[in-house]
């Protein structure tokens, strides 16, 4: 039986969870066509329609494992520019908070505008966007925000960390805040019950990531790093796992699988109930193992580099014994590393105090690991 604490956390995370009540269950699709234009195809069907998309997905991501370095690839943009431009909230819920709305209005941020590597159908989506918070010093970093964050979370993390002399870009994920299609209310297309969009957000996620290293060197940052939530910390990974200018990575809610999280996530309950019409979490585990980060660590280990894994006690949407697979690769591996248990769940991270003690945390870490990199 859970300590009362236990269950008052439990209690507490399902309320938050049950806030956005505008959640669609979106039917399973494969969604052959979003693999197309992708690398590693290596004589895979170049139609739309192969006889059986599901061993088309576990074939292609067998290949894509094993020459992820070609999946990662991409060519660096050609159009970065910094635009300035009134800071708006882009919130997923159903009734915005009023409040935030009102304490934005009228402020005004950069922002970093360059054409994704990864085109898709929706030209909002196109247009990476990311939020600069400048410093002085050669340390700067990419922060990759969780699943449906609004436009305005974690600038405080920012600013604590331009206070510790770190630049940082926020960047908006694949199909959120201002890349988000207008004829969704979420970010649905990031993760949904669509096989190949959701791979394909997360690959364009990776890449848009390493297309804002380009630019911070290109402004004389010589030590990188990034920091990711939730499924920002996913998309991190898999940069770290591609690319040896990150020296510096939190993890901010780490887990094994992408298949496994959605299965048994409490937020993503409604997918699941599409998906589990016609797979189980076995098979999903393989048509999504090429966005997983427990598919790189060999990867990963290429090059050195200090790490900082997060995760709650009390986590319904990353549970907790995934995180601590997760560890356990990074001890099997032997990479340097650092562990930092919150005595909360996922939502409740967000939450006074938890968000104090998250930030400390990730805070303290990148100050000492970008002095020693």
């Amino acid at each position: 039986m859970p300590s009362r604490y236990a269950q008052w956390m439990f209690d507490w995370e399902t309320r938050l969870t049950s806030v956005d009540n505008n959640r669609v269950v979106r039917p399973l699709e494969w969604g052959v066509e979003w693999a197309r234009d992708w690398p590693c195809r290596n004589g895979c069907l170049r139609n739309d329609r192969p006889e059986d998309s599901e061993q088309f997905f576990r074939e292609y991501n067998r290949r894509i494992v094993a020459s992820s370095d070609d999946f990662y690839s991409y060519s660096q943009p050609s159009d970065f520019r910094l635009e300035r431009r009134e800071v708006k909230v882009f919130s997923t819920r159903e009734v915005p908070d009023p409040a935030l709305e009102q304490k934005v209005r009228g402020t005004y941020a950069s922002f970093l505008r360059f054409t994704s590597p990864t085109q898709t159908p929706h030209p909002e989506n196109n247009l990476v966007n990311a939020r600069w918070f400048p410093a002085a010093g050669r340390n700067a970093l990419v922060l990759v925000p969780h699943w449906n964050s609004d436009a305005v979370a974690y600038t405080g993390l920012c600013r604590v960390l331009n206070f510790l002399g770190i630049a940082v870009l926020r960047l908006s994920m694949p199909y959120h805040e201002i890349r988000m299609p207008a004829e969704i209310q979420r970010a649905d297309y990031a993760v949904s019950a669509n096989i190949g969009r959701t791979l394909d957000a997360a690959r364009q996620g990776v890449l848009d990531i390493r297309c804002c290293l380009d630019w911070l060197q290109s402004q004389g940052y010589k030590r990188l790093g990034i920091v990711g939530t939730s499924l920002g910390s996913c998309y991190a990974f898999l940069a770290a796992a591609h690319d040896p200018r990150i020296r510096v990575a939190a993890f901010n809610h780490a887990s094994t699988y992408f298949a496994d999280v959605v299965w048994h996530g409490q937020s993503t309950r409604h997918i699941r109930q599409a998906l589990e019409v016609q797979l189980d979490v076995e098979r999903l585990r393989r048509l999504w193992s090429a966005i997983s980060p427990m598919s790189y660590f060999e990867q990963f280990s290429r090059w050195p580099r200090r790490s900082l894994i997060v995760y709650a006690k009390y986590d319904l949407t990353f549970l907790p014994e995934f995180s601590r697979q997760v560890v356990a690769e990074f001890v099997r591996n032997h990479l340097d590393h650092k562990v930092a248990v919150l005595p909360c769940g996922h939502y409740t991270t967000g939450e006074t105090p938890y968000k104090y003690i998250d930030g400390w945390h990730i805070a303290s870490f990148l100050r000492s690991a970008f002095e020693e990199v």
